[in-house]
């Protein structure tokens, strides 16, 4: 035995020792407690986790289907075929995969001289919501042209405002996806 443990054991009796030993042996009720402080941070963590997980599925799924309906554009078919605004989107909205819809999807094309010269506004406004009136100009051959999906979602919405991941004013989350590139030298 050490120098301080005959000292407590002469202070306390055997007995007390006893009791004290018995005491920090005792452990009835400290997992039901530490789970209790572990749990919150835990379960924030794990919904965090799941959250970024589905902006990242969402965000893939946009990049997909505007890459795809850029194609149409770059190759020159939604030229040749007279696609509108409203029919590129219908072509789009074919690649457009789950978690998505095509209802939130919004599509903005624009032509530009050179890549230097391409300017791309915020979709925001001064209030944090999603602008309308966005353009189609797929271009013609030999054009640089930039194709902006953006999709507001308001699944996130309803985690705790923590892990909402929210980009807008409303707490959605804009998730956008651009395609930069220019049209192969095709003929109208």
């Amino acid at each position: 035995m050490s120098e301080g443990s005959k000292q407590l054991e002469i202070r306390l009796g055997q007995s007390g020792l006893t009791r004290l030993r018995g005491f920090g042996r005792n452990s009835s009720g400290a997992t039901a407690l530490e789970f209790a402080i572990v749990a919150g941070p835990f379960l924030l963590l794990l919904l965090g986790i799941f959250a970024v997980a589905l902006v990242f599925a969402g965000n893939m799924a946009l990049e997909n289907a505007a890459e795809q309906g850029a194609r149409l554009i770059r190759t020159g078919e939604a030229q040749t075929q007279g696609f509108d605004a409203a029919r590129f989107k219908t072509e789009v909205c074919k690649y457009l995969t789950a978690p998505l819809s095509c209802g939130g999807l919004r599509l903005d094309v624009r032509t530009f001289a050179s890549f230097g010269s391409s300017n791309l506004t915020n979709p925001l406004d001064s209030s944090g919501n999603l602008k309308a009136g966005f353009g189609y100009a797929p271009g013609v051959g030999g054009d640089v042209v930039v194709v902006r999906a953006f999709y507001e979602w308001d699944l996130l919405a309803a985690m705790p405002p923590a892990i909402r991941l929210s980009n807008m004013a409303n707490g959605n989350r804009l998730l956008i996806a651009t395609v930069a590139f220019r049209n192969e030298p095709f003929k109208l």
